[in-house]
Protein backbone atom coordinates (compact mmCIF):
# COMPACT_ATOMS: atom_id res chain seq x y z
CA UNK A 1 0.00 0.00 0.00
CA UNK A 2 1.42 3.38 -0.92
CA UNK A 3 1.69 6.09 1.76
CA UNK A 4 -1.03 8.08 0.01
CA UNK A 5 -3.49 5.21 -0.41
CA UNK A 6 -6.90 5.93 1.16
CA UNK A 7 -7.58 4.32 4.52
CA UNK A 8 -10.61 2.03 4.29
CA UNK A 9 -13.07 1.67 7.18
CA UNK A 10 -11.85 -1.87 7.75
CA UNK A 11 -8.24 -0.72 8.00
CA UNK A 12 -9.20 2.03 10.46
CA UNK A 13 -10.89 -0.55 12.70
CA UNK A 14 -7.85 -2.80 12.63
CA UNK A 15 -5.59 0.15 13.41
CA UNK A 16 -7.67 0.87 16.52
CA UNK A 17 -7.11 -2.64 17.87
CA UNK A 18 -3.41 -2.59 17.01
CA UNK A 19 -3.10 0.73 18.86
CA UNK A 20 -4.76 -0.76 21.92
CA UNK A 21 -2.47 -3.77 21.73
CA UNK A 22 0.55 -1.49 21.56
CA UNK A 23 -0.36 0.49 24.65
CA UNK A 24 -1.78 -2.36 26.71
CA UNK A 25 0.61 -5.07 25.65
CA UNK A 26 -0.18 -7.62 22.96
CA UNK A 27 -0.99 -10.34 25.46
CA UNK A 28 -3.65 -8.14 27.03
CA UNK A 29 -5.79 -7.85 23.90
CA UNK A 30 -7.48 -11.18 23.14
CA UNK A 31 -8.66 -12.16 19.68
CA UNK A 32 -12.25 -11.29 20.50
CA UNK A 33 -11.18 -7.66 20.90
CA UNK A 34 -10.95 -7.31 17.13
CA UNK A 35 -13.88 -5.25 15.86
CA UNK A 36 -16.25 -8.15 15.23
CA UNK A 37 -14.30 -10.59 13.21
CA UNK A 38 -12.04 -10.24 10.18
CA UNK A 39 -12.11 -6.71 8.81
CA UNK A 40 -12.44 -8.10 5.31
CA UNK A 41 -15.71 -9.71 6.29
CA UNK A 42 -17.33 -6.33 6.87
CA UNK A 43 -16.01 -4.94 3.62
CA UNK A 44 -17.14 -7.97 1.65
CA UNK A 45 -20.67 -7.77 2.99
CA UNK A 46 -20.97 -4.02 2.80
CA UNK A 47 -21.35 -3.71 6.57
CA UNK A 48 -18.77 -1.05 7.24
CA UNK A 49 -21.34 1.41 8.59
CA UNK A 50 -21.17 0.46 12.25
CA UNK A 51 -23.40 3.15 13.66
CA UNK A 52 -26.12 2.93 10.99
CA UNK A 53 -25.74 6.63 10.16
CA UNK A 54 -23.05 6.54 7.51
CA UNK A 55 -20.40 7.49 10.08
CA UNK A 56 -17.71 4.86 9.99
CA UNK A 57 -15.39 7.59 11.22
CA UNK A 58 -16.42 6.40 14.67
CA UNK A 59 -15.22 2.87 13.97
CA UNK A 60 -11.69 3.50 15.18
CA UNK A 61 -12.98 5.00 18.44
CA UNK A 62 -15.46 2.17 18.99
CA UNK A 63 -12.83 -0.45 18.23
CA UNK A 64 -10.42 1.21 20.61
CA UNK A 65 -13.04 1.37 23.37
CA UNK A 66 -13.88 -2.32 22.92
CA UNK A 67 -10.23 -3.34 23.00
CA UNK A 68 -9.53 -1.27 26.10
CA UNK A 69 -12.64 -2.54 27.93
CA UNK A 70 -11.70 -6.16 27.26
CA UNK A 71 -8.02 -5.76 27.99
CA UNK A 72 -8.52 -3.82 31.23
CA UNK A 73 -11.12 -6.31 32.45
CA UNK A 74 -8.90 -9.29 31.73
CA UNK A 75 -5.76 -7.68 33.13
CA UNK A 76 -7.57 -6.70 36.33
CA UNK A 77 -9.35 -9.98 37.02
CA UNK A 78 -6.89 -12.49 35.58
CA UNK A 79 -3.64 -10.83 36.65
CA UNK A 80 -4.49 -8.39 39.45
CA UNK A 81 -2.89 -5.66 37.31
CA UNK A 82 -3.34 -2.23 38.91
CA UNK A 83 -1.03 -0.34 36.53
CA UNK A 84 -3.53 -0.75 33.73
CA UNK A 85 -6.08 0.97 35.98
CA UNK A 86 -3.78 3.99 36.36
CA UNK A 87 -3.56 4.30 32.60
CA UNK A 88 -7.09 3.59 31.42
CA UNK A 89 -9.49 4.23 34.32
CA UNK A 90 -10.50 7.69 35.49
CA UNK A 91 -9.73 8.43 39.15
CA UNK A 92 -13.41 9.36 39.67
CA UNK A 93 -14.62 6.08 38.11
CA UNK A 94 -18.27 5.53 39.07
CA UNK A 95 -19.00 1.99 40.23
CA UNK A 96 -22.44 0.35 40.26
CA UNK A 97 -21.38 -3.16 41.23
CA UNK A 98 -22.80 -3.29 44.78
CA UNK A 99 -19.79 -5.15 46.20
CA UNK A 100 -17.09 -2.75 44.96
CA UNK A 101 -16.09 0.69 46.18
CA UNK A 102 -16.14 3.77 43.98
CA UNK A 103 -13.20 5.19 42.08
CA UNK A 104 -10.06 3.78 40.54
CA UNK A 105 -8.86 3.03 44.06
CA UNK A 106 -11.88 0.80 44.63
CA UNK A 107 -11.19 -1.08 41.41
CA UNK A 108 -7.57 -1.57 42.43
CA UNK A 109 -8.65 -3.02 45.76
CA UNK A 110 -11.04 -5.37 43.98
CA UNK A 111 -8.34 -6.44 41.51
CA UNK A 112 -5.91 -7.26 44.31
CA UNK A 113 -8.50 -9.14 46.35
CA UNK A 114 -9.79 -11.24 43.44
CA UNK A 115 -6.30 -12.17 42.27
CA UNK A 116 -5.19 -13.15 45.76
CA UNK A 117 -8.25 -15.34 46.32
CA UNK A 118 -8.57 -16.73 42.79
CA UNK A 119 -5.17 -16.66 41.05
CA UNK A 120 -6.43 -18.88 38.22
CA UNK A 121 -9.55 -16.83 37.44
CA UNK A 122 -10.48 -16.46 33.78
CA UNK A 123 -12.68 -13.78 32.20
CA UNK A 124 -13.87 -15.44 28.99
CA UNK A 125 -15.48 -12.76 26.81
CA UNK A 126 -18.10 -14.29 24.52
CA UNK A 127 -19.49 -11.27 22.68
CA UNK A 128 -19.04 -7.52 22.56
CA UNK A 129 -21.36 -4.76 21.38
CA UNK A 130 -20.77 -1.02 21.46
CA UNK A 131 -22.68 2.14 20.71
CA UNK A 132 -21.71 5.73 21.38
CA UNK A 133 -19.69 5.87 24.60
CA UNK A 134 -20.92 2.48 25.89
CA UNK A 135 -19.30 -0.95 25.54
CA UNK A 136 -21.04 -4.16 26.64
CA UNK A 137 -19.19 -7.41 27.37
CA UNK A 138 -21.05 -10.73 27.73
CA UNK A 139 -18.71 -13.12 29.51
CA UNK A 140 -18.32 -16.41 31.34
CA UNK A 141 -16.28 -15.65 34.45
CA UNK A 142 -14.69 -18.73 36.00
CA UNK A 143 -12.97 -18.06 39.30
CA UNK A 144 -12.12 -21.70 40.01
CA UNK A 145 -10.99 -23.92 37.11
CA UNK A 146 -13.35 -26.81 36.44
CA UNK A 147 -16.47 -24.96 37.63
CA UNK A 148 -19.16 -23.44 35.41
CA UNK A 149 -18.64 -19.99 36.89
CA UNK A 150 -20.97 -17.08 36.30
CA UNK A 151 -22.58 -15.32 33.36
CA UNK A 152 -21.68 -11.64 33.55
CA UNK A 153 -22.70 -8.59 31.57
CA UNK A 154 -20.44 -5.57 32.03
CA UNK A 155 -21.39 -2.15 30.67
CA UNK A 156 -18.67 0.49 30.55
CA UNK A 157 -19.10 4.18 29.80
CA UNK A 158 -16.08 5.94 28.31
CA UNK A 159 -15.12 9.55 28.80
CA UNK A 160 -12.02 11.08 27.29
CA UNK A 161 -10.77 7.68 26.16
CA UNK A 162 -10.90 6.20 29.67
CA UNK A 163 -13.31 4.03 31.63
CA UNK A 164 -15.57 6.42 33.53
CA UNK A 165 -18.51 4.30 34.76
CA UNK A 166 -19.45 0.65 35.15
CA UNK A 167 -22.59 -1.40 35.62
CA UNK A 168 -22.85 -5.18 35.73
CA UNK A 169 -25.32 -8.03 36.16
CA UNK A 170 -24.11 -11.42 37.45
CA UNK A 171 -25.79 -14.84 37.56
CA UNK A 172 -24.33 -18.23 38.43
CA UNK A 173 -24.34 -20.70 35.55
CA UNK A 174 -26.59 -23.67 36.46
CA UNK A 175 -25.81 -27.31 35.78
CA UNK A 176 -28.80 -27.63 33.44
CA UNK A 177 -31.30 -25.38 31.65
CA UNK A 178 -34.94 -25.90 30.71
CA UNK A 179 -34.20 -25.65 26.98
CA UNK A 180 -30.89 -27.49 27.02
CA UNK A 181 -29.23 -24.37 25.57
CA UNK A 182 -26.31 -22.90 27.46
CA UNK A 183 -26.13 -19.26 28.53
CA UNK A 184 -23.55 -18.17 25.94
CA UNK A 185 -23.72 -19.96 22.59
CA UNK A 186 -25.15 -18.56 19.38
CA UNK A 187 -27.62 -21.02 17.84
CA UNK A 188 -29.39 -18.92 15.21
CA UNK A 189 -27.87 -18.82 11.73
CA UNK A 190 -25.22 -17.68 11.02
CA UNK A 191 -23.71 -19.00 14.23
CA UNK A 192 -21.32 -16.16 14.97
CA UNK A 193 -21.07 -14.22 18.20
CA UNK A 194 -20.21 -10.83 16.76
CA UNK A 195 -22.89 -8.34 15.62
CA UNK A 196 -23.91 -8.51 11.97
CA UNK A 197 -25.92 -6.25 9.61
CA UNK A 198 -24.57 -2.99 10.98
CA UNK A 199 -26.63 -0.88 8.60
CA UNK A 200 -29.74 -2.14 10.44
CA UNK A 201 -28.62 -1.02 13.90
CA UNK A 202 -31.17 1.77 14.22
CA UNK A 203 -34.02 -0.30 12.78
CA UNK A 204 -33.25 -3.24 15.07
CA UNK A 205 -32.94 -0.98 18.09
CA UNK A 206 -36.32 0.58 17.32
CA UNK A 207 -37.93 -2.85 16.83
CA UNK A 208 -36.61 -4.26 20.11
CA UNK A 209 -37.49 -1.08 22.01
CA UNK A 210 -41.08 -1.31 20.80
CA UNK A 211 -41.31 -5.07 21.32
CA UNK A 212 -39.90 -4.85 24.85
CA UNK A 213 -42.25 -2.01 25.75
CA UNK A 214 -45.33 -3.86 24.54
CA UNK A 215 -44.42 -7.28 25.92
CA UNK A 216 -42.51 -6.61 29.14
CA UNK A 217 -43.48 -3.10 30.22
CA UNK A 218 -47.17 -3.33 29.23
CA UNK A 219 -47.48 -7.12 29.55
CA UNK A 220 -49.11 -7.64 26.16
CA UNK A 221 -48.43 -11.29 25.28
CA UNK A 222 -49.69 -10.76 21.70
CA UNK A 223 -46.47 -8.82 21.07
CA UNK A 224 -44.79 -12.21 20.81
CA UNK A 225 -46.78 -12.89 17.66
CA UNK A 226 -45.80 -9.56 16.11
CA UNK A 227 -42.10 -9.29 16.86
CA UNK A 228 -40.76 -12.76 17.66
CA UNK A 229 -39.91 -15.58 15.27
CA UNK A 230 -42.15 -18.56 16.19
CA UNK A 231 -39.17 -20.83 16.80
CA UNK A 232 -36.93 -18.31 18.47
CA UNK A 233 -34.09 -19.70 20.55
CA UNK A 234 -34.01 -19.22 24.30
CA UNK A 235 -31.01 -19.07 26.63
CA UNK A 236 -32.93 -18.09 29.76
CA UNK A 237 -32.17 -20.95 32.14
CA UNK A 238 -35.80 -21.58 33.11
CA UNK A 239 -37.65 -21.29 29.79
CA UNK A 240 -37.99 -23.48 26.72
CA UNK A 241 -37.42 -22.12 23.23
CA UNK A 242 -40.26 -20.91 21.03
CA UNK A 243 -43.14 -18.46 21.27
CA UNK A 244 -45.61 -20.88 22.94
CA UNK A 245 -43.17 -21.46 25.80
CA UNK A 246 -42.58 -17.72 26.13
CA UNK A 247 -46.32 -17.06 26.31
CA UNK A 248 -46.74 -19.71 28.99
CA UNK A 249 -43.73 -18.62 31.03
CA UNK A 250 -44.31 -14.88 30.86
CA UNK A 251 -48.05 -15.29 31.26
CA UNK A 252 -47.48 -17.18 34.49
CA UNK A 253 -44.98 -14.58 35.68
CA UNK A 254 -47.31 -11.65 34.95
CA UNK A 255 -50.18 -13.41 36.73
CA UNK A 256 -48.05 -14.09 39.80
CA UNK A 257 -46.81 -10.47 39.94
CA UNK A 258 -49.79 -8.28 38.99
CA UNK A 259 -48.04 -5.16 40.29
CA UNK A 260 -44.88 -5.79 38.31
CA UNK A 261 -43.18 -2.69 36.94
CA UNK A 262 -40.28 -2.85 34.51
CA UNK A 263 -38.20 0.25 33.85
CA UNK A 264 -35.65 0.12 31.02
CA UNK A 265 -32.56 2.08 32.02
CA UNK A 266 -30.40 1.86 28.90
CA UNK A 267 -30.57 0.21 25.50
CA UNK A 268 -27.41 -0.60 23.56
CA UNK A 269 -27.54 -1.81 19.96
CA UNK A 270 -25.04 -2.83 17.35
CA UNK A 271 -26.09 -4.55 14.17
CA UNK A 272 -28.42 -7.45 14.91
CA UNK A 273 -27.76 -7.45 18.69
CA UNK A 274 -29.80 -5.24 21.04
CA UNK A 275 -29.37 -5.17 24.83
CA UNK A 276 -31.92 -3.81 27.30
CA UNK A 277 -30.75 -3.12 30.88
CA UNK A 278 -33.79 -2.87 33.15
CA UNK A 279 -35.05 -2.73 36.72
CA UNK A 280 -37.79 -5.30 37.40
CA UNK A 281 -39.85 -4.65 40.56
CA UNK A 282 -42.47 -7.28 41.41
CA UNK A 283 -44.42 -5.25 43.95
CA UNK A 284 -44.21 -1.85 45.70
CA UNK A 285 -41.35 -1.82 48.18
CA UNK A 286 -39.52 -4.66 46.45
CA UNK A 287 -35.85 -3.90 45.73
CA UNK A 288 -36.35 -5.89 42.57
CA UNK A 289 -33.82 -7.29 40.14
CA UNK A 290 -31.35 -5.97 37.63
CA UNK A 291 -31.91 -7.82 34.37
CA UNK A 292 -30.01 -7.61 31.11
CA UNK A 293 -31.96 -8.96 28.14
CA UNK A 294 -29.95 -9.46 24.97
CA UNK A 295 -31.85 -10.02 21.71
CA UNK A 296 -30.75 -11.05 18.24
CA UNK A 297 -32.83 -9.75 15.32
CA UNK A 298 -32.84 -11.34 11.87
CA UNK A 299 -35.10 -10.29 8.98
CA UNK A 300 -37.22 -8.07 11.21
CA UNK A 301 -37.93 -10.68 13.90
CA UNK A 302 -36.36 -11.53 17.26
CA UNK A 303 -34.76 -14.94 16.76
CA UNK A 304 -32.65 -15.45 19.89
CA UNK A 305 -32.51 -14.27 23.51
CA UNK A 306 -29.98 -14.37 26.34
CA UNK A 307 -30.45 -12.86 29.78
CA UNK A 308 -28.75 -12.41 33.12
CA UNK A 309 -30.69 -11.81 36.33
CA UNK A 310 -29.40 -10.47 39.65
CA UNK A 311 -31.43 -9.48 42.69
CA UNK A 312 -30.73 -5.96 43.92
CA UNK A 313 -29.06 -6.32 47.34
CA UNK A 314 -30.07 -4.46 50.45
CA UNK A 315 -26.74 -2.65 50.79
CA UNK A 316 -24.06 -1.34 48.45
CA UNK A 317 -20.36 -0.65 48.93
CA UNK A 318 -20.60 2.51 46.84
CA UNK A 319 -24.12 3.90 47.32
CA UNK A 320 -24.68 4.47 43.59
CA UNK A 321 -27.35 1.82 43.07
CA UNK A 322 -27.20 -0.78 40.29
CA UNK A 323 -28.69 1.46 37.59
Amino acid sequence: MSPTAPTTPARRAVVAVLAAAAVLGAAAVPAVAAPHGPAAGHAAHGQGDRDGRGGYGDAARLGYQEAVAIAVTKRVFEHGDTLVIDRYVRPDYIQHNPTAADGAAGLKALATSIHQQFPDARYNVKRVISQGDLVLLHSNVVLVPGTKGAAVIDIFRFQGGKLAEHWDVIQNVPDTTASGNDMFSTLSSPQVSQPLDHRLTQANQALVTKAFDELIVHKDLTALDRYWDPGYLQHNTQMQSGVPAAKAGLGGYFASAPQLTVTPKRIIAEGDLVAVHSHYVNYPGDRGAAILDLFRVRNGKIVEHWDIIQNVPETSANGNGMF
